[in-house]
């Protein structure tokens, strides 16, 4: 089942839909459940809630899936570019979209601080880091990745599908460098090779994405990188990702 309510999204002084799934059989149990924030909320259900028609599909998903887990969808601005602005932790001068002024940090810090223990109180959450994942695609897996790394003494999995990491490539790997990073960790990086401008285009995603992976591997962490072939910028490529990510951060 999927619930959705607003919350007060204190930093931006505005309201935001969050979208929850729970296990079926949630209100029929004492279980607690570990937890899995993701962004852009409103794609990931619903096909009727989704941006462009198209969801991840994640409820008949979930409802199948062998690993029950409470989903915490974090919707978007949806004036003008503000999303940008909201899942950038930097401030970019120049990019394909114009300026962007980065708030994720604000973002970010009010789920640590406010949202998550609101999220905990209300629900049989299990609220350890070591039961606590983020995910999200395209600027989605920028943050996805920025948390992970800033935030990772509440985070200990991340699924960074289709990274806009190429707009801030060097802010994050400084941010790496800067921050511990426990070996109980785990990543997934992904991309679609549709996504690329040939070959060239797909080495230097590659060559991105592994200059984190083997970091995290030299600290013991876990990392998978998925080169998804003919895989496309959208709901529908990520959809089919729906295993592969939940499998190698949950099981």
């Amino acid at each position: 089942m999927v619930e959705k309510f607003e919350v007060a999204m204190t930093p931006f002084d505005c309201m935001r839909m969050i979208h929850v799934y729970l296990p079926d059989d949630y209100y029929y149990s004492q279980e607690r459940y570990p937890v899995m924030y993701m962004y852009d909320g409103h794609n990931l259900f619903y096909d009727s809630d989704a941006t462009y028609g198209k969801s991840w599909g994640l409820k008949d998903f979930m409802d199948q899936y062998d690993k029950k887990l409470i989903i915490v969808g974090m919707e978007c601005s949806h004036e003008g570019n503000q999303r940008l602005n909201e899942y950038c932790p930097y401030d970019v001068a120049k990019g394909f979209f114009g300026p962007i002024h980065g708030q994720g940090q604000q973002l970010m810090d009010w789920v640590v601080n406010e949202f998550k223990p609101m999220i905990d109180q209300k629900y049989r959450t299990i609220p350890f880091r070591e039961c606590t994942g983020i995910a999200g695609s395209s600027m989605g897996g920028l943050m996805a990745l920025y948390t992970v790394i800033k935030y990772n003494q509440y985070f200990s999995k991340a699924a960074c599908i289709s990274p806009a990491i190429s707009l801030c490539l060097n802010q994050l790997q400084q941010d790496y460098l800067s921050n511990n990073i426990d070996s109980d960790t785990r990543v997934y990086f992904s991309f679609g090779t549709r996504e690329m401008r040939g070959k060239s285009g797909v080495n230097w995603m590659l060559n991105n994405i592994r200059w984190f992976n083997d970091r995290l591997i030299d600290n013991h962490s876990y990392c998978y990188i998925n080169v998804v072939k003919n895989g496309r910028h959208n709901e529908a490529s990520w959809e089919k990702e729906n295993p592969v990510y939940l499998d190698f951060l949950w099981k």
